[in-house]
């Protein structure tokens, strides 16, 4: 039901239909996002990746998995053709210092500042300033409960509503505590 309430709001906004505009969400409603999940590099442990596609989905978002071992290329590739408003990158290889910084400046350069990026996996304390200074707006380490990044979605989500910074290329420093 909630997904039908979702597709009736997008239908009101993009036809803009006066005898629809009455139409009111809860006040719990909350957008579905498309988002890309991918595993960058050469990792092959993907059950964590799964999971959060799985809850997301769940959550009611639209949620794109890539598979295994993709480059960061392909994954901006992936963002631009699905048309995708976040990208959640999970890395437990130990190259997360190299690969998210590659996602972020490929995002940029196609004109791409508005996505929003997080990651996820095994990424130390002492490397996570780094990335947050690139433009990743969360970090979810092992054990983070999923409806800690269904709420970070919904912050996003307030956040875009109120036209402020949320993606790789804003400049306000933000990021999900």
């Amino acid at each position: 039901m909630a997904r039908l309430s979702q597709l009736a709001l997008l239908f009101v906004k993009l036809l803009k239909i006066d005898c629809l505009k009455s139409f009111d969400p809860s006040p719990d409603f909350v957008m579905s996002m498309r988002i890309v999940i991918a595993k960058p590099g050469l990792d092959g442990h993907d059950r964590g990746a799964k999971v959060i596609a799985r809850a997301l989905r769940d959550a009611g978002h639209e949620v794109i998995y890539t598979g295994l071992r993709r480059k960061p290329s392909e994954i901006v590739r992936v963002v631009m053709d699905e048309d995708a408003v976040a990208v959640g990158l999970s890395t437990l290889s130990g190259a997360h210092n190299v690969l998210i910084p590659k996602v972020c400046e490929e995002l940029i350069s196609n004109d791409m500042e508005d996505v929003i990026v997080f990651a996820g996996g095994i990424i130390p304390e002492s490397d996570r300033e780094y990335l947050y200074s690139l433009g990743v707006r969360a970090i979810f380490g092992p054990g983070t409960k999923t409806s800690s990044i269904i709420d970070f979605l919904e912050t996003i989500s307030e956040r875009k509503d109120n036209d402020l910074d949320v993606g790789v290329g804003g400049k306000t420093g933000w990021r999900w505590s």
